[in-house]
């Protein structure tokens, strides 16, 4: 696969290059670099001829933010060049990345294949909003056996879809193969690739159609704002599947019975179009431009940090393995891990700073570990520049029965990390304290004597 991304007539730009300059669209007013912030809910227009054309379409200008904003469209340019995309659409938060990508596919009767290892707000949504709309999922068992998704297409299935790095298992997915089996029946896969990121990888180079994220992780990557992002790869042909797509089949104008119909106007683009107009603009899931111009911040940075997530993710991954306590740990870098294989052919830049691992010593000895790290944040969040520990069983998973959580590998003693980027040495000793009191013993704290009166980043839940 190539390491490069955006291309001109002289010259191929990597992909830190990349990063930095993809999505400018130019500022004529005073000349600022950077795509300035633009909190205006509409946009002027100068005459009534020129209202006409916006909403006709014919002048491609802003009309009103819940449709599109500047500060947005420079970041979805930049998201798309990033991904290999036609397309993006920036909505509210992962969630609702999620729900229009899905649902630009999808309608009442329609069944769709999942993975089985999801995101649990993923689970809840295709099981319990999704079967409201009439839309059912079944998790393949194996999916990593291309058999295991052939036999259980039926003539209602629409697509195909997983997550790039599974969180917190990361049990990896073969994302060649699935694509595969997902085209040879006619439908596309989507994917949930909020974790690796475009930096780590990028689905559409292995045959993924529809990409989406949670810019509210590592692509704005400081915590501090809630986004997401849904990417069309501009490659599946919708065209000829009307029976299995008849909304993008049927006129853009929907009053207009002969009409333009989405795949006349659009072509390959159809689906992007008809994600973005009618479900994303008409269930009003935008991105507040506030937050879009924290994701443009955070995507300058993307490769520099996420060098160092996964450098100190592999570190302590590696010290986790060897600690006696730890009866696995779930991190696919590992030579140990059954899913090596996987991360070495997807991931050769590093498999991500997301992961498990299980203390033999159950909830207990969970708890303590919990409540003993320092430096280490309390909190439910992922792909924090500052690292963040939680107790999935309690928390994330909590109301899956026993039953569930053990069928997913959701043990009494697992621990999920969200790996930051402090230094290595601080984190690994942070975490080498904690154990020494799950051990019984007294070690001091790492803050001194007077560490109970002062900023400690382990308040932050």
């Amino acid at each position: 696969m190539t390491d490069t991304l955006f291309e001109t007539e002289t010259h191929t730009f990597g992909f830190s290059t990349e990063q930095v300059h993809a999505g400018y669209l130019g500022e004529a007013g005073y000349g600022a670099r950077i795509t300035p912030l633009y909190l205006s809910a509409g946009f002027i227009f100068d005459d009534f001829e020129h209202a006409k054309a916006r909403f006709a379409g014919t002048d491609l200008g802003y009309v009103y933010s819940r449709i599109n904003n500047p500060t947005n469209a420079a970041v979805e340019k930049a998201l798309a060049d990033l991904e290999h995309g036609v397309g993006a659409t920036l909505v509210g938060s992962g969630q609702a990345a999620a729900t229009v990508a899905l649902l630009s596919i999808l309608q009442a009767g329609d069944h769709f294949l999942s993975a089985p290892s999801i995101y649990e707000g993923t689970r809840a949504l295709f099981r319990g909003n999704f079967a409201r709309f009439g839309i059912e999922v079944e998790f393949v068992e194996h999916p990593n056996d291309p058999e295991d998704w052939h036999r259980r297409v039926r003539p209602n299935t629409k697509l195909f879809f997983g997550e790039a790095i599974p969180n917190p298992k990361n049990d990896l997915i073969d994302i060649e193969a699935i694509a595969d089996a997902a085209h040879s029946h006619g439908v596309p896969f989507v994917i949930d690739s909020t974790v690796p990121t475009p930096y780590l990888l990028r689905p559409i180079d292995y045959g993924a159609d529809v990409v989406f994220h949670s810019t509210s992780k590592f692509l704005a990557g400081h915590g501090n704002s809630i986004g997401g992002v849904v990417i069309d790869a501009g490659r599946f042909d919708w065209a000829a599947h009307p029976d299995k797509f008849p909304h993008l089949h049927k006129p853009v104008f929907e009053e207009d019975a002969q009409g333009t119909t989405w795949i006349d106007k659009f072509g390959a683009k159809a689906n992007f179009a008809y994600a973005r107009a009618v479900v994303a603009g008409r269930f009003g899931t935008s991105l507040s431009p506030f937050n879009a111009f924290l994701v443009q911040q955070g995507i300058e940075t993307l490769s520099l940090r996420l060098d160092r997530h996964t450098r100190n993710a592999l570190a302590i991954a590696t010290w986790l393995e060897q600690q006696p306590e730890v009866s696995s740990v779930d991190y696919p870098g590992l030579a140990s891990n059954p899913f090596h294989a996987l991360a070495q052919k997807y991931y050769p830049r590093g498999a991500g700073s997301v992961f498990a691992f299980t203390l033999a010593g159950g909830e207990a000895s969970a708890k303590v570990l919990y409540d003993a790290v320092e430096v280490f944040t309390r909190m439910t969040h992922i792909g924090d520049v500052r690292s963040l520990i939680l107790h999935p069983p309690t928390t994330t998973h909590s109301k899956l029965s026993q039953a569930a959580r053990d069928r997913a590998g959701i043990h009494p003693g697992l621990l999920r990390l969200s790996v930051g980027i402090e230094d290595v040495d601080d984190l690994i000793a942070d975490l080498e304290r904690a154990f020494r009191v799950l051990r019984g013993e007294n070690p001091p704290s790492l803050r001194g004597s007077d560490a109970a009166g002062a900023y400690t980043p382990a308040d932050g839940l």
